[in-house]
């Protein structure tokens, strides 16, 4: 039997970012028909990385990739580093990452042409933020990211709250530009960036509540956040505050935000996966017409309404 050629995509971040290069890669596997695996440790290993790897919470079928193909080693991170730019001589390449435009590193959905690559393994890296990349194999998708032990997020009460009202889903990112470690200096800089984010945060979705208010009946308004300190002085007592334990919190925010029916959504790779695996009929999802986490383009669905 002839061994299937592979697919390894070299996941890092934080759980909105790596479901992204997850789904990137398995819809190209599917394409290229290749076997995925994912390499779970190495951009871990680096300091500015952060976050945990957090896709084994869900029924991906994709395997692990074994420890002697990771970079686990300084000699197997200088060997990446070789191989990477002998890259740059080769057609059939090791290593492939996301393009990007030269000016402020954007990008857009510009698929890989790796049809003709004959390796025997190849490394995918980027974040891949736009559903143009596994759109055509969305039912796919979902099953993918179908939560392990899903009984465990109903024995919750926003669940029960979810299922018996008119939600409307609010999510607000709070520390935007100062989650990782800076310097002092940077760091007082960064935190007034973030603060500014915050209010251009709020000024939209006090416009978005106005637009659900008209649109549907009786809506009841629930906030999901990383951090709620100071949100009750923009938030009326008839909002609800979506608390969660700290352990498993984004998973289990995630899989009530995947319950709900109607959205405003923060510019959040987090909080744009909790309104696209959403099933519900009917659905409605509002996006920040200005804001955008993402440096591509494309990262915002086409039917998701923006707001200014």
């Amino acid at each position: 039997m002839i061994n299937k050629k592979k697919l390894c995509v070299e996941i890092s971040e934080n759980l909105g970012n790596q479901m992204f290069m997850y789904a990137h890669a398995f819809a190209l596997s599917k394409k290229l028909n290749r076997e995925l695996y994912v390499d779970n440790e190495s951009a871990y290993l680096r300091n500015k990385s952060i976050g945990s790897y957090k896709l084994d919470r869900f029924n991906i079928s994709s395997k692990i990739i074994d420890n002697k193909h990771k970079f686990l080693t300084i000699f197997q991170y200088f060997k990446k580093k070789f191989i990477s730019i002998s890259d740059y001589f080769y057609k059939n390449k090791f290593f492939y990452k996301e393009k990007q435009t030269r000016e402020k590193k954007t990008c857009y959905y510009n698929e890989l042409n790796l049809n003709k690559n004959n390796n025997s393994l190849i490394y995918i890296k980027g974040h891949f933020e736009s559903e143009k990349y596994f759109l055509n194999c969305r039912e796919s998708i979902l099953k993918e990211f179908s939560f392990k032990n899903e009984k465990q997020y109903q024995n919750n009460s926003y669940y029960r709250y979810i299922l018996n009202n008119n939600v409307v889903a609010i999510t607000v990112r709070q520390n935007r530009f100062n989650e990782r470690n800076y310097s002092q200096t940077t760091n007082l800089f960064l935190k007034k960036k973030s603060e500014i984010f915050l209010k251009k945060q709020i000024e939209y979705i006090r416009k978005a509540m106005i637009y659900f208010k008209n649109k549907i009946k009786n809506p009841k308004f629930l906030i999901w956040s990383n951090d709620f300190i100071n949100l009750d002085k923009y938030f009326d007592n008839t909002c609800l505050f979506v608390k969660n334990s700290k352990k498993y919190k984004d998973l289990i925010d995630l899989y009530l935000l995947t319950q709900c029916k109607y959205f405003i959504i923060a510019p959040s790779t987090f909080s744009w996966w909790g309104a696209w695996l959403s099933e519900r009929k009917g659905k409605i999802c509002v996006r920040p017409k200005k804001l955008n986490v993402s440096n591509n383009k494309d990262f915002w669905p086409k039917e998701w309404k923006p707001i200014l």
